[in-house]
Order: structure tokens, then C-alpha cells, then sequence
């Protein structure tokens, strides 16, 4: 009965401890600083019979970081609040009671395959003392490809663009973002052959032990 227990007492910890080691899992963050600009240009496209305009946003800046060197916002709709007399961004045009339109989205992206994905608001005013419009908001990075895979963060930005007389004309002008973004990297867990060499060195370990305890 003696022996019985002491043998239990190796075998416990020693099965716990494998279990352990092969089922840890260890998550690491990687964040992301983000901090630039982008020459941008600005196109305002009126849904007719509405009182919405649908937006397009392109960007580039060669110097950007991550190789990160083009920027576009794609479906974005606008709409003046009478109230305050700034424009109102949004990405879903549900937000102002029009059906069937796509949901908008931003991308950053570069010659590689690293690339940020998410959404974003915002409001712009009119300075038009000045003669630009002015904008603030936020994008949310939602996700991303190749290094940027699973991305999430959040990037303040302001913009400036000088009016121009032709409502029609694209405005070009530059936008500032500022934030960070960070990316979870698992840590793989232990190979089958690392598992294997566990359990061996552990028996060995125990056999030896029993050896001893035995010629006492």
C-alpha cells in the first residue's frame, strides 16, 4: 500500500504537468504606431431625388509608414444639418432613410499584400472665410491582410480642402491620422514530437525514482 502511494504521488504531477505544456497557449500584441498624411481628393456625387451625396476619397503619400502609400474611402454619404449647417458622413445611408445603397468602407494599402480595412465618420464645416471645408472624425480598423491580418484600432483624423466654384469639380486638399492599430500573434503550441519527448523524459525520470525508492 506503501508503494501504491508513492507511485500515485509521481504519476499525478507528472500528468498534469503534460497536460500543461501542451495545451498553453500564449498571445502577443503588436502595436502599431500611425501617424501621417495623404494628398487626398475628394469627390461629392448628389443622389437625385434626395438630398444625400455620395463620396468618394482617394490618397497617396509615397513616405507613408508600413508601405501603407494609398488611401481610399469609398461610399461615404453626406447630408447638410440644417441645425448645425456642417456635413454629415456616415457609411451606411440607412442612417438617412435611403435603402439599397452599399455599406462604405476604408482601405490603406501598398504595392504588397499588407492591408488595413475599416469604417469610418465624420462631420466637415464650412470656413468660408477661408474658403475650405474642414473636416474631423474617426476611422476604426476592423481588420487587414498579409502582417495586418486581424488588425483593430482606431485613428483620429482632420482634413482640409479648399472650396471650389464648380460644385462638381473634385476638392483636393490633405488629411492628417493619428492613432495605432495592433495585430495578436499566437505563439504555436509544443509539436507532437515535443509532446513525445515530454512524456519520455518524464517516465524515465519516474522509473529511475522507483529504482531508488525500491533499494531502500
Amino acid at each position: 500500500m506503501l508503494r501504491a502511494s508513492k507511485h500515485s504521488f509521481w504519476l499525478v504531477p507528472t500528468v498534469s504537468l503534460l497536460s500543461m505544456g501542451i495545451t498553453a497557449k500564449v498571445n502577443a500584441q503588436t502595436v502599431y504606431p500611425f501617424n501621417t498624411s495623404y494628398d487626398i481628393e475628394v469627390t461629392l456625387i448628389p443622389i437625385p431625388s434626395t438630398d444625400v451625396s455620395r463620396a468618394f476619397i482617394y490618397g497617396s503619400n509615397p513616405n507613408a509608414p508600413y508601405g501603407l502609400t494609398n488611401f481610399q474611402s469609398i461610399n461615404n454619404y453626406s447630408r447638410l444639418d440644417p441645425a448645425t449647417g456642417n456635413l454629415v458622413f456616415v457609411q451606411d445611408a440607412t442612417q438617412f432613410g435611403l435603402q439599397g445603397f452599399p455599406i462604405g468602407g476604408e482601405e490603406f494599402s501598398g504595392s504588397g499584400n499588407d492591408r488595413l480595412f475599416g469604417n469610418s465618420s465624420a462631420i466637415a464645416s464650412f470656413d468660408f472665410t477661408n474658403n475650405t471645408l474642414n473636416g474631423t472624425g474617426v476611422v476604426n480598423i476592423t481588420g487587414g491582410t498579409g502582417r495586418f491580418q486581424g488588425a483593430i484600432g482606431t485613428l483620429n483624423f482632420t482634413e482640409s480642402e479648399p472650396l471650389n466654384a464648380d460644385p462638381t469639380a473634385p476638392l483636393r486638399g490633405k488629411t492628417f491620422l493619428k492613432g495605432s492599430f495592433q495585430v495578436s500573434q499566437k505563439i504555436p503550441e509544443p509539436t507532437t514530437s515535443m509532446a513525445l519527448f515530454g512524456v519520455a523524459a518524464i517516465a524515465l525520470a519516474f522509473l529511475r525514482c522507483r529504482q531508488q525508492w525500491e533499494k531502500q
